[in-house]
């Protein structure tokens, strides 16, 4: 019963072949002295190991992890930071895109069209893989829809994903653990709809030195 824990299970989950333990914190939100000790109790347990990198050693521990939370995540309210975690755990490449790469991209510094009762999360997600995604939801009991937002009425709860398929492989960025589409798709985005992101535009600009006219003239409107 020592290792029926919530830390211990996302970090089983959230493994991929070689991740390095900060990463795993960062994707799980955890701190990393916690994560660390984590590692080391999975490791001496056989469930892990750590070869340049962390690697699943038990996928029947990994499954009843998965299991577990599962059933939890159906019976229980997902909290917006949860919404950011439970991808890690579908085993599948995603990047966050649209609102959400502007968010990654500005370090959650940069929020708009979402609130606290109605929060889509948008990733980019292979169209092979697009049934696998919608099931992996289902089975979290998370509402899910493909490329268009639902309304909050249609649902219970808070959080649910937007999912954008795309034939091309996903190219991402990792910015403070969470993959992102990268940061030139992400402006090409906010330029769309600038009257939307002008400050994010700004904070663009500073933090990635990025030459983007930050008025509300569209540079491209003049080239």
């Amino acid at each position: 019963m020592e290792y029926v824990d919530g830390t211990a299970a996302k970090i089983m989950l959230a493994i991929r072949p070689g991740d390095s333990i900060r990463r795993i914190a960062q994707k799980i939100d955890g701190s990393y002295s916690w994560v660390y000790d984590w590692v080391e109790r999975l490791e001496e347990a056989g469930f892990i190991r750590r070869d340049d990198g962390l690697y699943v050693e038990s996928y029947d521990v990994r499954d009843s992890y998965y299991d577990i939370v599962a059933a939890i995540s159906r019976s229980a309210p997902l909290s917006i930071d949860g919404g950011y975690v439970i991808p890690h755990f579908a085993g599948m490449p995603f990047a966050y895109t649209k609102i959400d790469g502007v968010y990654v991209w500005t370090h959650g510094g940069y929020q708009i069209a979402r609130g606290h009762d109605d929060y889509p999360i948008f990733i980019q997600v292979a169209d092979r893989d697009i049934e696998r995604w919608v099931a992996f939801f289902d089975e979290f009991g998370i509402p899910n829809t493909i490329e268009e937002r639902l309304d909050a009425t249609e649902y219970e709860g808070t959080v649910s994903y937007v999912l954008f398929p795309t034939s091309e492989d996903i190219t991402r960025e990792w910015v403070d653990g969470n993959p992102v589409v990268p940061l030139d798709k992400t402006i090409d985005h906010m330029l769309d709809y600038r009257v939307n992101y002008e400050p994010a535009l700004e904070m663009i600009a500073d933090e990635y030195d990025r030459d983007i006219d930050a008025s509300h003239a569209d540079p491209r409107l003049n080239a």
